[in-house]
């Protein structure tokens, strides 16, 4: 069982709100961690014995991930099996105490076990409903079902990630997951400003809907009004940005990579005296960045020829004193060992099982955004299955042991 941190009088904008989560995987549950990072008391509902797939994701010992404790952290679980009837009447006794219900079941999952929008309105008429799923809760696809990595795609996002002589790949993350979550906590937080500001909120306006490929649609910046205003169909620029030069990774004598952004018009300048190129700083063709796209192949060469004189530590130090955009390609580790993460309490250690005979201290990422100077301190990393089932069942619904055991023993 993971022993959390000592919290203090910190006040959360989210102190008072109650949520039921419902939601497996990652795009759901990261909405209710966000929720729960800010105060709100999430009740993160699971299947008995097996509970979030999540849990075995990436799971290296033990008996819970990494991965579960970090997007699961700061709540409560408890196990019901929802294909019951007494499952069911749980969840909707919940509810009644209740502010917010987060789910990502495939649209008409929710309406199959009776506990479709309608009906939760009947039991708590203030209800905000959070929807994620693969393609909105309405529209031609939107009993497909589908995960963040086909979202990604239909997006527009992973066209445009890779090198241009290859097939495009995936990012390292669930992105079309964390996107979607983060826009379902915003809608939740929206909805509950609009609660407090209007006397009855209309169903319609309670039930917020996320679609996983929306999400990503809504991050591609200008990629569809280009392509309908100039006939421009976006395509992989490996380490660049489209329409944006010089920026780019490059090679180091220590065998490092860094990250210099040198497009700014006053920058650029600065960046081309930094590498002993006067010669490009004047080029009269080189005096836009629409110049520079078009050159880029010519500067990232130059660029790349200074590069490869200096260590990764060299080469920063000179760009930073010139005020020019750079930085190190980091790992895990040197995000550990990092002082601006320390600084902001954004690695914040907790004991937690990890297969072996004693509990080791791991680092999670703090909660962002900061408030106050500096992240918050996480209440609780992920729970184990069912840890809260007799707490919440028996405070909230007066449920006794018996009633909870047998509960417990028809799931």
């Amino acid at each position: 069982m993971p022993v959390g941190q000592t919290v203090g009088m910190e006040i959360r904008p989210l102190d008072g709100v109650r949520v039921l989560e419902l939601g497996n995987y990652v795009a759901a549950p990261t909405a209710g961690r966000m929720l729960g990072d800010f105060g709100a008391e999430v009740i993160k509902v699971e299947r008995p014995k097996t509970g979030d797939e999540l849990r075995n994701w990436r799971l290296y010992g033990g008996d819970t991930s990494m991965l579960y404790r970090t997007v699961n952290r700061n709540k409560k679980s408890i196990t019901l099996d929802l294909r019951t009837e007494a499952g069911r009447k749980i969840v909707l006794d919940l509810l009644e105490q209740c502010d917010v219900l987060l789910e990502n079941f495939r649209p008409g999952m929710l309406e199959k076990w009776g506990l479709g929008p309608e009906v939760l309105n009947e039991v708590n008429p203030n209800l905000v409903i959070t929807r994620i799923s693969a393609y909105g809760q309405t529209g031609p696809l939107s009993q497909r079902p589908g995960f963040a990595a086909v979202a990604e795609a239909v997006g527009g996002l992973r066209e445009l990630v890779g090198d241009p002589d290859r097939p495009p790949v995936r990012v390292g993350v669930s992105i079309g997951d964390s996107i979607a979550g983060i826009y379902a906590a915003f809608g939740t937080v929206m909805a509950l400003f609009q609660r407090e500001r209007v006397t009855r909120v209309p169903l319609a306006q309670r039930i917020i809907d996320v679609a996983l490929n929306e999400s990503i649609l809504s991050v591609m910046e200008s990629l569809v009004p280009d392509y309908l205003a100039y006939g421009i169909n976006r395509e992989r620029v490996g380490g660049r940005m489209e329409g944006i030069a010089p920026s780019n990774a490059y090679p180091t004598s220590d065998g490092y990579s860094i990250i210099i952004g040198g497009n700014g018009d006053a920058i650029f300048q600065r960046y081309m005296r930094v590498i002993d190129r006067p010669d490009l700083a004047a080029d009269p063709d080189l005096q836009d960045n629409a110049g520079r796209w078009r050159n880029r192949e010519r500067l990232d060469a130059a660029i790349a020829d200074w590069s490869r004189t200096k260590t990764r530590a060299e080469a920063l130090r000179v760009l930073e004193a010139a005020a020019i955009p750079c930085g190190p390609i980091y790992t895990a580790a040197d995000i550990v060992a990092d002082e601006q993460y320390r600084a902001r309490n954004m690695i914040q250690p907790f004991r937690v099982d990890v297969g072996e005979p004693e509990p080791r201290e791991v680092g999670f990422p703090g909660i962002v955004p900061v408030i106050g100077g500096q992240s918050l301190p996480i209440r609780n990393v992920g729970p184990d299955l069912g840890e809260h089932t007799h707490e919440v069942l028996s405070g909230l619904l007066g449920l006794t042991d018996s009633e909870i055991e047998a509960l417990e023993a028809n799931s």
